[in-house]
């Protein structure tokens, strides 16, 4: 009986310092989650539209890719009358990647020369999260919008994208860093851009979305990113959702 009431008592205790164990584990997983959401990051306003407003990111590493996944959270109020360029990576003599919402409302990308686009909901004046992906083996490309993703197209398979340019927001040059054209400037908000050499898993992305932590940006990482404005970009403090 005594043996019988220590092996008792003894799995009692294993039994509480394992459910102990677990309860601190949710807590500290609670706490990490709490840190990283509180974490005010960096947002770009564009106000009016202009050819002289821009931001340019200085990336980590050349952009010579044969994959990619680019993401960003966007806001505007433009309608659908015109074009806005999202994002512009331009070498001397090309647009080697440029990412647009069209006069139609699709969203798309351009790889020097003719673009891939894809039919999806409005971007407009709520915060929506974009991710595009792309794969030269492949030729795989897609669009996630707030975690969701878009039908896969065959696009520009075999082809890299070449290193030496340079990255701004807001403007869509038409030459090195030069010519913008007002009528396709961005105007809104746009912010927690960042790319990677790889196409991520659905599952990554979807975390994104939610703000859930990834593996860090290793093309740029907007939390690091070293940003040159020109004009009148507002840079503010915004805290994730």
């Amino acid at each position: 009986m005594r043996i019988s009431a220590v092996c008792l008592c003894l799995h009692s205790t294993t039994g509480l310092l394992s459910s102990l164990k677990m309860r601190l584990s949710f807590v500290l997983l609670l706490f990490s989650a709490a840190v990283s959401r509180s974490e005010a990051i960096r947002s770009l306003v564009f106000s009016n539209e202009t050819n002289t407003n821009y931001m340019e990111i200085i990336a980590e590493k050349p952009l010579q890719l044969t994959a990619f996944t680019l993401c960003m959270r966007v806001a505007t109020e433009l309608s659908g009358e015109r074009e806005i360029i999202l994002f512009a990576y331009r070498t001397n003599n090309f647009d080697e990647l440029n990412v647009w919402r069209e006069l139609d409302g699709r969203l798309s990308f351009y790889l020097s020369g003719d673009g891939v686009l894809f039919q999806v909901p409005y971007l407009g004046f709520l915060q929506t999260h974009l991710c595009f992906t792309w794969d030269s083996s492949s030729g795989a490309a897609a669009v996630f919008m707030n975690g969701r993703k878009s039908q896969t197209k065959i696009y520009r398979k075999g082809h890299t994208i070449r290193p030496g340019g340079r990255i701004i927001l807001g403007q869509d040059p038409d030459n090195f860093l030069g010519n913008f054209d007002a009528k396709q400037s961005f105007v809104g908000e746009i912010f927690d851009v960042n790319m990677w050499d790889s196409v991520l898993s659905d599952s990554a992305i979807q975390g994104l979305f939610n703000w859930r932590k990834q593996d860090r940006a290793n093309v740029f990482d907007w939390q690091f990113a070293e940003l040159r404005p020109f004009g009148a970009v507002e840079v503010i403090n915004v805290d994730p959702i």
